[in-house]
């Protein structure tokens, strides 16, 4: 049994209750349409929830009510079973209203993907039916201390007709709006399970303890199992998705991407605005208006191509992720996985620079507190370092020059 550091629970906040199940969206224009709808009600307190980290309770529970935590359940389970794309989409749509908020279902897909590669048909009707219910699944994946990001200390172990769960984890980005907390650990030969662990259950703990500068309202934060006792259902053999081709890590990759790329629109929009409306031109240009500046159009424009850029990349990205949904075999796995990284540096590089040159365009007063578009800025610089962007470029590279295929983990 390993060592469970003890933390000092805090208190965690209660979920929303749940009326009615949650709308059952039905195609990909839907699934569009919904966030868009939700993004202009989110945006409206992003600011003030990222300035007090106020958790997003009732904008979570609004997100997953409308059917968009559903939207990947396959058609033949009664979901919309949309594209890749649309997906992207859609969180990208959300990320750029509230970054936080964009992220916390990042998880919730993975898991959901985890599901239909290596869950058994009564796994699939069950915990699928949870999520068209409107049922959210949290991550407890990564954890602190270890030699690499992949080094487990978690454990799921036989004892008796039942199973034992014990572990600690943080990143838990997602854990404290869940209904279910989903946990991934060792089995007894080392191999990769996870473990869904409803909320409430005793040895459970969510700790509310991440304080980042960034995407401070996602909750990832510390979760521990104290000799959980779990039945063998509740397991799902995690490891055989990575032994196999399958679009598994493309998935996990892509939704990161997006949530960049809602992050660089952002900022885009409100330097546009900001420029427009308050900001000075500078005074040996000789201009009235700083909109009229030429050297902070032309910087406008590198902005928007390279923002167009990468969201054609992540849309290209996503038809590669179904083509390998459908036939992962004969190379499609690891096209998928390449794309992916290619929209992966895109969005990642764009957020950046869009986050940085707010400032530099806008000038000082864009940078006081009230305004908070700092925000940007963080959120990317936070959200960025998820996974190191210098290895996409050694995986593509590699795989144009060399032809060797990327890794089968998450993080690709």
């Amino acid at each position: 049994m390993n060592a469970i550091t003890k933390i000092a629970p805090q208190s965690i906040p209660e979920l929303v209750p749940r009326g009615e199940p949650a709308h059952r969206i039905r195609t990909d224009a839907e699934a569009i349409a919904v966030a868009r709808d939700l993004a202009r009600e989110f945006s409206a307190g992003a600011s003030q929830r990222d300035r007090e980290r106020s958790l997003p309770l009732q904008e979570i529970e609004r997100f997953s009510q409308s059917g968009l935590w559903a939207i990947s359940v396959p058609k033949a389970y009664g979901g919309a079973g949309v594209s890749a794309a649309t997906l992207a989409q859609v969180i990208a749509i959300i990320s750029s209203a509230d970054a936080s908020i964009g992220q916390i279902p990042q998880n919730h897909f993975y898991m959901v993907e985890a599901l239909r590669l290596d869950g058994s048909e009564e796994q699939k009707r069950f915990y699928f039916d949870r999520v068209l219910q409107g049922d959210r699944l949290g991550n407890a994946l990564s954890e602190i201390g270890g030699k690499h990001a992949s080094d487990y200390k978690t454990t799921i172990l036989a004892d008796g007709e039942d199973y034992v769960l014990n572990g600690q984890k943080f990143y838990s980005s997602g854990a404290l709006f869940a209904h279910w907390i989903v946990a991934v650990a060792k089995n007894a030969e080392g191999k990769r399970t996870i473990v869904f662990v409803p909320r409430g259950t005793p040895g459970l703990t969510l700790v509310d303890d991440w304080s980042s500068f960034g995407q401070r309202t996602t909750g990832s934060g510390t979760t521990i199992f104290d000799a959980i006792r779990v039945d063998r259902f509740a397991l799902v053999d995690h490891y055989k998705s990575f032994e196999r081709p399958t679009p598994m890590g493309a998935v996990a990759q892509l939704i990161h991407a997006a949530v960049d790329l809602g992050i660089a629109r952002a900022a885009l929009s409100d330097t546009i605005a900001f420029v427009r409306e308050k900001a000075r031109p500078w005074v040996d240009s000789g201009l009235d208006n700083a909109y009229d500046d030429p050297y902070t159009i032309s910087a406008i424009g590198d902005l928007t191509v390279r923002l167009s850029g990468a969201e054609a990349l992540l849309e290209r990205a996503g038809r590669f992720v179904d083509i390998a949904t459908i036939e992962p075999e004969n190379g499609h796995s690891e096209q998928a996985s390449i794309a992916v990284a290619e929209a992966k540096v895109a969005t990642n590089d764009v957020s950046l620079l869009a986050t940085n040159k707010l400032f530099e365009l806008a000038g000082t007063r864009s940078t006081l507190s009230e305004l908070n578009l700092d925000r940007h800025w963080r959120n990317a610089r936070t959200h960025t370092l998820h996974d190191p962007v210098r290895w996409k470029y050694h995986a593509i590279g590699n795989y144009w020059l060399n032809g060797i295929v990327p890794p089968r983990h998450g993080a690709i």
